[in-house]
């Protein structure tokens, strides 16, 4: 085994960890920043013919003016389980209905709720760093595996070149959240 060289598939992890910041991407998008987004929806899920099904597979889901998200249900004998459902979302949003048409008026968020919000998007954050540091530790364990077949220079350049790529997405996570964090600061 010590003829044959080792290769770490570094595209692997890179891919990897963009994976845990598209989903940090998807988590911030969710949160409510005091504008309108039809992407603030999309984590609800309705309890809609005996299973639990995404919003936007129940209704149309638009956003006719900044602070107002609707959503056109789609079966009238689903809104009062899609308003049921905003309702226990944690959005802090009181829908109004008007025939099959659900809407969201999006309020100005007051201080306290701008700062919950910003701890919110820490933790997300903090999730993110945790998926890109495991996909790091999976890498390293590579390593160790083929410790044998391995000089220590290999060793030292695969190890570096692991951490130099979770770094770099660490980076890219923490400057995310300042940006969301700016965001959702913004009067």
């Amino acid at each position: 085994m010590a003829d044959q060289e080792f290769e770490l598939d570094l595209d692997d992890l890179e891919r990897r960890m963009k994976g845990a910041l598209e989903a940090l991407k998807h988590e911030f998008a969710s949160l409510r920043t005091g504008r309108a987004s039809a992407t603030m929806v999309e984590p609800i899920h309705v309890d809609a013919y005996g299973a639990l099904t995404p919003i936007n597979q129940v209704g149309t889901v638009n956003v006719p003016e900044p602070r107002m998200v609707t959503i056109n249900v789609w079966d009238k004998s689903l809104v009062n389980k899609v308003e049921k459902a905003i309702m226990e979302s944690g959005l802090g949003i009181n829908p109004q209905t008007n025939g099959t048409i659900i809407m969201l008026p999006i309020p100005e968020l007051n201080e306290e709720r701008r700062r919950e919000l910003t701890k919110v998007a820490a933790q997300y954050a903090e999730h993110a760093r945790v998926a890109v540091r495991n996909v790091r530790h999976h890498g390293m364990d590579q390593i160790k595996k083929n410790k044998d077949g391995m000089s220590e220079d290999d060793q030292k350049f695969w190890q570096d070149s692991i951490q130099e790529l979770t770094d770099s997405f660490v980076a890219k996570v923490d400057k995310m959240l300042d940006h969301k964090q700016e965001e959702i600061m913004q009067v």
